[in-house]
């Protein structure tokens, strides 16, 4: 949940004014040295485009003549309607005011990924959607799922870096293999303060409804059990941290390749209610240059939920790692079972290791290979039904090859995966596609 959105005009800066990125100053009296640079004001246009537009940067002679320059250098972009620029101390001032806009987009697409199959997408965005706020709505349709989720963002709500989100959504599901169907309901508000680039803080308090039917009569008892509905209030408390390197940075062996996030979240289901529960997710990822533009990649993802409440975790609450997010195993197809039912685990981990290098255009677009190894495991129940469930921790692997690259303006991502380690009842996926058109 959560990020916070950029504005759409960020290229446009840079187109119109490229030929303005370096400004010759003519050396005049009176001139200073300003120590940092301030940009005030800035909305839909990012700060470091502002700077670079003109070259606004500190430790430049400057004299009054060229701020009055540097201001007509900005005017000229085309996105301010008025710029003040001043000194205060040893700091320069830039104050803009952009041109009211509410740039946004409506796009429709076709999906296509292993488990959920061919989907319809539908997707709105729109920046001063209401004053300040940006607003966007996503809608998916499958056979087995179908969701929609609406989002609201104001930036600065409650003073600089701290901002608002409003998160609502439905979705319901199917699926096959999974024994029963599941609607889940949404209303989550939320505080984010971003006190750089790097660090992100979110504090949220929400409602959800788990509604979680239809459940099989030959399903295992466990699953039977389970089927009900829990309407409560929620908290959720997360932190990210990292950096990613510059978009395209991967295919270019001049730039810097490396990067890092790291994301923590704790969510606090049910209060209130006897289906209380406590679930907590890690998630950390690099990316490291290696000599002969190969690229390691590091990942690491797992969770734990535990009830809080007089009940026990339920199917809806447990953790089904497979598919893309550990490769070479189906969704909702390891772990612990009873019955063929594929039940779910209070616990998982998995780490991934994978090695790319681009292999040069292909229609028109870079190509990346690489080679990787799965290992995890999901176990853990709350309920064996007396030991006749083996929720053991059972570590799994896997080995395979991916495949990244673009058709027209299609991205399309693909792996083949082998199991090395399995347990007797796992389903495999061997092959893994991801495709996404929009027009």
């Amino acid at each position: 949940m959560g990020s916070r959105p950029r504005g759409p005009l960020a290229a446009g800066v840079a187109a119109c004014v490229a030929g303005l990125a370096t400004v010759a100053l003519p050396p005049l009296a009176a001139a200073r040295v300003y120590d940092a640079v301030e940009v005030r004001g800035e909305r839909f246009v990012p700060e470091a485009d502002i700077r670079l537009a003109c070259g606004l940067e500190p430790g430049i002679d400057l004299t009054e003549r060229d701020l009055t320059y540097l201001e007509d250098c900005l005017m000229a972009t085309g996105v301010f309607s008025a710029v003040a620029i001043r000194g205060e101390g040893s700091t320069l001032l830039v104050d803009v005011t952009e041109i009211p806009t509410r740039p946004g987009r409506i796009e429709a697409g076709l999906l296509y990924d292993s488990e959920d199959g061919p989907t319809a997408s539908l997707y709105f965005e729109r920046y001063d959607l209401f004053p300040g706020t940006f607003g966007a709505v996503t809608l998916d349709f499958s056979a087995e799922a179908q969701s929609i989720e609406t989002s609201l963002y104001r930036a600065d709500a409650f003073g600089p870096d701290l901002d608002f989100g409003l998160d609502m959504g439905l979705r319901r599901s199917d699926y096959d293999d999974q024994g029963f169907a599941q609607e889940r309901t949404l209303f989550g508000p939320y505080l984010a303060w971003t006190p750089g680039e790097a660090l992100r803080l979110e504090f949220g308090l929400g409602y959800r409804r788990d509604r979680m039917h239809g459940v099989d009569d030959d399903a295992s008892p466990l699953l039977q059990a389970e089927e009900g509905t829990v309407d409560a209030p929620y908290l959720r408390f997360g932190l990210r941290y990292g950096s990613t390197p510059a978009e395209g940075a991967a295919n270019d062996p001049t730039a810097d390749r490396g990067g890092f996030s790291v994301s923590l979240d704790q969510y606090l289901w049910g209060l209130g209610s006897d289906n209380a529960v406590a679930e907590t997710r890690l998630s950390t990822d690099s990316r490291v240059a290696l000599p002969g533009r190969f690229d390691l990649l590091l990942g690491f993802d797992a969770g734990v939920v535990a009830s809080t409440g007089d009940e026990d975790t339920r199917a809806v609450d447990r953790f089904y790692p497979g598919g893309a997010a550990f490769r070479g195993f189906a969704p909702r197809g390891l772990g612990p079972r009873d019955d063929g039912d594929f039940l779910g685990g209070n616990r998982y981990a998995v780490a991934s290791i994978e090695v790319q290098r681009p292999l040069g255009d292909v229609f028109g677009s870079p190509m990346r290979a690489g080679a990787f190894v799965d290992m995890g495991s999901v176990w853990g129940l709350d309920d064996d039904l007396g030991g006749a469930i083996d929720d053991g921790q059972h570590w799994r692997s896997s080995v395979g090859l991916t495949l990244t690259f673009d058709i027209g303006p299609a991205p399309v991502s693909l792996f083949v995966a082998k199991p090395v380690n399995s347990e007797r009842g796992d389903k495999e996926q061997n092959f893994g596609l991801s495709l996404t058109t929009r027009f």
